[in-house]
């Protein structure tokens, strides 16, 4: 296993140099409806990021050089000035609760994911997370390059040093303690994966729509073990973008992460054989500590090509 995880290291992954937008536009030219790329980011209450990374998209590749063919932002029930920021940017804006209403909405990101196939056309779907500080056009299309230029790779990671706060490579706290050992344990094809939960990678829509999505943070390990068992490890890729500064979460939002996580990679082992779990956290308060409890994201919507409505819009 360990030499086949290194062959797949040589033979899949690469930085984003390899592939210059020149070459990238020329893929695109030649087959434009094959390679024409949607643009997705998830948001909630990202007011203070949101701006400058759409409008990094946007000059770069989309005015610049004509890569992406659309840019939408899905607000997950923001309270804050997100929307009408990404709009003056130039993001085509849509609340989740306006995507496909018949079924209720639930929160979590990969519910805002899901939904996202919906509402836009793209054969090549790009998830970029909407509070990415210092944002560069790389993490777009060092993740879309590969899938531009190679019919044999079909989901691309990017894969990048993650500080936290002034101190390199401490960042992605969850991923070194909870998914990388989940991943070397029971999927080991996937241990090269530097960043197996980073929420920047490119999808081709025919393979994302056979995918169920977990509604919440487990999303990306879902997508990426899922991804494994339908097409294999040789259609799977990333790329090096350089570095990722983003707003860390306190270590309550991280045991929270860490659970849905762990949830996430059990139910994968073991589905249909598990109660719904819930997991007790705590804080001090005036006459110590008192616990608080939350559930784990367990929901999981289904494959996206299984959706009546998503099967009407593609045939029309």
């Amino acid at each position: 296993m360990i030499e086949e995880v290194e062959r797949w290291l040589t033979r899949r992954s690469w930085s984003a140099a390899d592939r210059p937008l020149d070459r990238l536009a020329a893929a695109r030219s030649r087959d434009p409806h094959r390679g024409s790329i949607s643009v997705v980011l998830p948001a909630l209450n990202e007011e203070a990021t949101v701006g400058a990374i759409v409008t990094t998209i946007r000059r770069e590749l989309m005015e610049r050089v004509p890569l992406i063919d659309e840019l939408v932002v899905i607000d997950s029930g923001s309270t804050d000035a997100t929307g009408r920021v990404a709009t003056e940017a130039g993001a085509r804006v849509v609340h989740r609760d306006a995507i496909l209403p018949r079924i209720p909405t639930l929160p979590g990101k990969g519910e805002v994911l899901w939904r996202s196939l919906l509402v836009t056309s793209g054969e090549i779907v790009c998830f970029i997370d909407a509070d990415l500080k210092d944002f560069s056009a790389d993490f777009v299309s060092g993740t879309v390059g590969p899938l531009l230029t190679d019919p044999s790779v079909q989901f691309v990671k990017a894969m990048y040093d993650r500080p936290l706060g002034n101190t390199a490579g401490q960042g992605g706290r969850v991923t070194e303690l909870v998914a990388r050992p989940l991943l070397n344990l029971h999927w080991p094809q996937l241990a090269g994966f530097v960043q197996p939960l980073g929420g920047e990678y490119a999808v081709r829509r025919s393979l994302l729509e056979q995918l169920p999505f977990p509604v919440g943070y487990g999303v990306e390990l879902g997508l990426l073990i899922d991804s494994l068992h339908l097409v294999g490890l040789d259609a799977l890729a990333q790329v090096d973008v350089g570095i990722r500064k983003h707003r860390n979460q306190d270590s309550q939002a991280l045991g929270r992460m860490a659970a849905t996580i762990y949830r996430t990679a059990q139910l994968r082992l073991s589905r249909g054989h598990l109660v719904r779990p819930v997991l007790t956290q705590f804080e001090r308060g005036e006459n110590g500590f008192v616990p608080c409890t939350s559930a784990v994201d367990t929901e999981e919507r289904p494959p996206m090509r299984d959706v009546e409505e998503y099967l009407v819009r593609r045939a029309a």
